[in-house]
């Protein structure tokens, strides 16, 4: 008899199969984005992620409806009424020209 142990048959791993470098495959591009704070827009910005899993050709559909989508919310801010614009008060001081002279400002009401 041998004192020799039977060597433990390895379990052979089934070896992984590595992906060939194909430069027109979808890659991530990793872009950092920054939340705004505003819904709409970060909406838009997260939807730029889709364009990660596309090929170069599907990126322009996404682009384009990032596009809009931004445009839209900033022409939304523009159409928001604004604060009052305050009233324009007569000066109360005499306006002079380069001269010297005093004279009415056209835009001035005279009391």
């Amino acid at each position: 008899m041998s004192d020799t142990v039977p060597e433990a048959t390895a379990q052979e791993e089934p070896a992984e199969v590595e992906a060939e470098y194909d430069p027109a495959a979808p890659a991530p591009l990793d872009v950092a984005r920054t939340p705004t704070g505003n819904a709409e827009v970060d909406g838009k910005l997260e939807r730029l992620a889709d364009a990660d899993h596309l090929a170069t050709d599907g990126h322009i559909e996404v682009y384009e409806d990032v596009h809009r989508g931004l445009r839209d919310a900033l022409t939304a801010l523009d159409a928001r009424p604004g604060p009052p614009v305050p009233a324009r008060h007569p000066t109360t001081t005499p306006q002079r020209d380069p001269s010297g002279h005093t004279y009415q400002s056209p835009y001035e009401s005279r009391s």
